[in-house]
């Protein structure tokens, strides 16, 4: 089979595309192919690999001959971030729903060509749920619970999940929208989500780094691992349309904590000096943000498909650390822990 990932020389791309290729199949079918499109070149791992190729350059400009590949399956992760569309209102629209509205089309013109019909996964997010005076949010959001987006980014996911339900309906695609939580912890240099210092706040401390939490120790969030966040992503993908209950988006399982727990949870595994090198400064921009996603999630859909949350931030954090044990900058990414 020959499958696309867009987004696929991000973070989680890539830890999906390994996984993929370590597995060596997929739904049962041998991976022969795996086409990894993105707007810089996968790490150098990935393209070792004789079944990787990279397709580089702004996604909007490349549905067209992409869909003409005639793939199997599409992982679609691509997605301009929360603080990112907040900044910038056309760069989220074209970033986010120009270009999975144009992946779409091409698909569907490809079809009527002869072409395949795909299995395409879309990669949602816990931001389409938000407050609103008529729909007050509960403590957990459900798969079931209204959405109310209170951000363009959320604005945007949702709109895209109802493309991706209407084009299934159609017959064009067979596609499945997973609401992913805030995955942490995510390596590298700060993005520009709003998010972002769910992350921050746990890697540069590892990192002998000092980091700044904008939010209160109080705020609440449901947020899974990255080995979680895959492994969900996957099952989505093998899941039987039956399975699967619907062409409406499922939540991913979630572990619910807050701010303060996951600092309680870094100094249980790194101790106390880690754990000091964060200190709270409010960001009001952040801030805002943040106020107006779920303190919580629930993934009854997902639990049905053998998914389960991570059992503890403690195990987030340790997962981490093992994977840049297992990296070459592990010196300096763990430079802040004590041995």
């Amino acid at each position: 089979m020959k499958l696309l990932i867009t987004g696929g020389a991000g973070f989680v791309g890539a830890r999906l595309a390994r996984t993929l290729l370590a597995r060596g199949t997929l739904a049962g079918k041998k991976i022969e192919q795996l086409v990894l499109a993105d707007q810089f070149a996968p790490p150098p791992d990935l393209l070792a690999d004789p079944r990787v190729s990279a397709r580089t350059g702004a996604l909007l400009a490349q549905c067209t001959a992409l869909a003409e590949e005639g793939f199997d399956g599409v992982f679609h992760l691509a997605s301009a971030v929360s603080g990112e569309c907040e900044l910038d209102f056309d760069l989220g629209l074209r970033s986010n729903l120009d270009s999975t509205r144009n992946l779409l089309d091409a698909f569907r013109l490809n079809l009527a060509r002869g072409g395949k019909v795909p299995t395409f996964v879309f990669s949602s997010s816990v931001a389409v749920f938000g407050p609103d005076a008529a729909v007050p949010l509960p403590p957990l959001v459900a798969d079931t619970t209204l959405p109310a987006p209170q951000t363009s980014y959320g604005t945007h996911k949702l709109m895209c999940e109802y493309l991706i339900a209407d084009y299934t309906r159609k017959g064009y695609i067979d596609g499945r929208s997973a609401r992913l939580m805030t995955v942490t912890v995510r390596p590298g240099k700060p993005n520009g989500a709003a998010s972002s210092f769910f992350s921050g706040i746990i890697r540069e401390p590892l990192a002998g780094v000092e980091s700044i939490c904008p939010v209160s120790p109080e705020v609440s969030h449901p947020v899974a691992s990255p080995g979680r966040t895959v492994a969900g992503l996957i099952a989505v993908y093998e899941a039987s349309r039956e399975a699967f209950k619907g062409r409406l988006a499922l939540n991913l399982p979630a572990l619910n904590v807050k701010v303060g727990e996951m600092l309680e949870a870094l100094e249980q595994v790194a101790g106390k000096a880690v754990r000091a090198r964060v200190r709270f400064e409010r960001d009001e921009r952040i801030a805002g943000i943040v106020a107006n996603w779920p303190s919580g999630a629930s993934a009854a859909r997902a639990a049905a498909l053998g998914l389960q949350a991570d059992s503890s931030f403690a195990d987030i954090i340790r997962q981490y650390i093992a994977d840049c044990e297992a990296s070459p900058n592990a010196a300096e990414a763990l430079k802040g822990l004590a041995r």
